[in-house]
C-alpha cells in the first residue's frame, strides 16, 4: 500500500517535472538559468494537543534551488507576468535528532512576482514534492515514541515562501523573507500530525549569464469566462485501527462548477463524498453501529475554491464545510490543497479538460488524507 501511496506522489512530481524540464529543454541558450540558495531559521509548531514530543528552540534549513526565468514562449508566462519555475532541494535538521531527525526534501516549484519595480520586487513561492525523513515513530530499536508527528520515512513535502528581492546586477540578486514548510503522510500510516516549521531566510541567486532573458510581448485576446460542469474520482489509503492496522483505501467523488476569470483563474463551487474503508472496519472491529457500519462510514460537504492556472498545472485551495461525518466527527470545516495536470486542455469539444490531480485533505494544519484522482470538466 506504501507503494500505492508513494506511486501517486511520484506521478505528481512526473507531471511536475515534465512541464518544467520540457521548457527547459527548448531553450536556446542560458539566458534566465540560475542558481539560488537560502539559509533558513525557525521553530516547529504545535499545531496540536496530541503534540507532545519536545519542541527544539531553533531548526535550521538549507534550501538550494535550479530557477529558470520564463520569457513568453507559452502565452500563459505572459498571463502570469513572467514568473520564474524550477526544483529545490532542501535539507533540515529540526533541532532534535534523537526524535524528529533530519529532512531532505525534493520538489518542483513556481516563483510568481506580486511587485516588480525597477530593481525590487516582492514574489512568492510554492513547491510540492517527497521529502524523507531519517527518524520516525517506532517501538524497535532505534525506538522513537516521541515522534508522534511521523510516522514514515517518506512523506509528502511542502514549502511556501515570500522574498523581497534586490537585483544588484543581471547576474546576482539577494534576498530575505520568510517561510513556511510541512512534512506528513497525510495519515496514511499513524501517528501522523505532521511537522510544521515557520521561519525566516536570507539568501541569495546567480545567473551564469543574465536574469534578464528576453521576453516575448503579444497581444494577448482574454479568454472567455467560460462556466463548466466538472466531475472528480479519486482514491487515498489510511490505516484502520482494526486488526492488524491494514491500510485501507477511501473512495472519493467530487461534483462542482467552475467559473474562468482573468483568463488565469478559476473559481468553484461543489459537493464532495467520501466512503471510509478504514472507518468501517474499525467499526466492524469495535461492534459499534452494528448492522450500520456504513451509514457511520463517508462523511460529505459543500466547498469552493479557486484554482490558480500555469500552463497545463493547476494549483488550488478550498474550505468546504461538512453537512454529514463519519462517526470520528473532525472539526465542521475541511480544507484541501492539491494540483491538477490537464492531459487534455482546450476551448471547444464536448470535453473541454481531462486532468490528474493530487490533494491533501486537512482539518486546519493537520493533514487526514492524500487523494490521487482524475477529473473531466464539460
Amino acid at each position: 500500500m506504501l507503494q500505492k501511496y508513494l506511486q501517486g506522489i511520484r506521478t505528481t512530481l512526473i507531471c511536475l517535472l515534465f512541464s518544467t524540464f520540457t521548457y527547459a529543454q527548448e531553450e536556446v541558450s542560458m539566458q534566465g538559468f540560475g542558481f539560488e540558495t537560502n539559509l533558513m531559521a525557525g521553530k516547529i509548531i504545535k499545531h496540536s494537543k496530541k503534540f507532545t514530543a519536545p519542541i527544539p528552540y531553533i531548526s535550521t534549513a538549507l534550501d538550494m534551488n535550479f530557477v529558470w526565468q520564463t520569457y513568453g514562449k507559452k502565452d500563459w508566462q505572459q498571463r502570469r507576468n513572467y514568473p520564474l519555475i524550477g526544483f529545490g532541494f532542501t535539507y533540515t535538521d529540526y533541532g532534535n535528532n534523537e526524535v524528529f531527525g533530519n529532512c531532505l526534501g525534493v520538489y518542483p516549484e513556481l516563483q510568481v512576482p506580486i511587485i516588480r519595480k525597477n530593481n525590487f520586487e516582492w514574489t512568492i513561492r510554492f513547491g510540492n514534492g517527497l521529502g524523507y525523513v531519517t527518524r520516525k515513530y517506532q517501538k524497535n530499536p532505534p525506538v522513537d515514541t516521541l515522534n508522534t508527528a511521523i510516522g514514515t520515512n517518506f512523506n509528502d513535502f511542502a514549502i511556501f515562501c515570500t522574498d523581497i528581492r534586490w537585483h544588484i546586477n543581471h547576474h546576482w540578486n539577494v534576498q530575505a523573507g520568510a517561510n513556511f514548510t510541512h512534512i506528513s503522510n497525510a495519515d496514511y500510516h499513524s501517528p501522523n500530525l505532521g511537522v510544521n516549521m515557520v521561519g525566516a531566510h536570507l539568501g541569495v541567486r546567480y545567473f551564469p549569464t543574465t536574469s534578464n532573458a528576453v521576453r516575448i510581448k503579444k497581444n494577448l485576446e482574454p479568454l472567455p469566462n467560460r462556466w463548466l460542469f466538472e466531475a472528480r474520482i479519486g482514491i487515498a489509503h489510511n490505516e484502520a485501527r482494526s486488526e492488524g492496522n491494514p491500510e485501507l483505501p477511501t473512495y472519493l467523488t467530487s461534483l462542482y462548477m467552475s467559473h474562468r476569470w482573468l483568463s488565469k483563474n478559476k473559481w468553484y463551487v461543489g459537493i464532495d463524498a467520501a466512503s471510509h474503508e478504514d472507518v468501517y472496519q474499525e467499526l466492524k472491529y469495535w461492534t459499534r453501529y452494528v448492522g450500520n457500519e456504513r451509514a457511520h462510514s463517508w462523511d460529505g460537504g459543500i466547498f469552493a475554491g479557486n484554482e490558480f492556472l500555469v500552463g497545463r498545472i493547476g494549483i488550488f485551495a478550498q474550505v468546504g464545510i461538512y453537512y454529514k461525518q463519519t462517526y470520528l466527527k473532525f472539526d465542521p470545516f475541511y480544507e484541501k490543497i492539491g494540483l491538477n495536470y490537464y492531459v487534455i486542455k482546450r476551448e471547444k469539444g464536448p470535453v473541454k479538460e481531462v486532468f490528474l490531480s493530487s490533494i491533501l485533505l486537512t482539518h486546519a494544519i493537520v493533514a487526514e488524507l492524500a487523494e490521487f484522482g482524475i477529473g473531466a470538466g464539460f
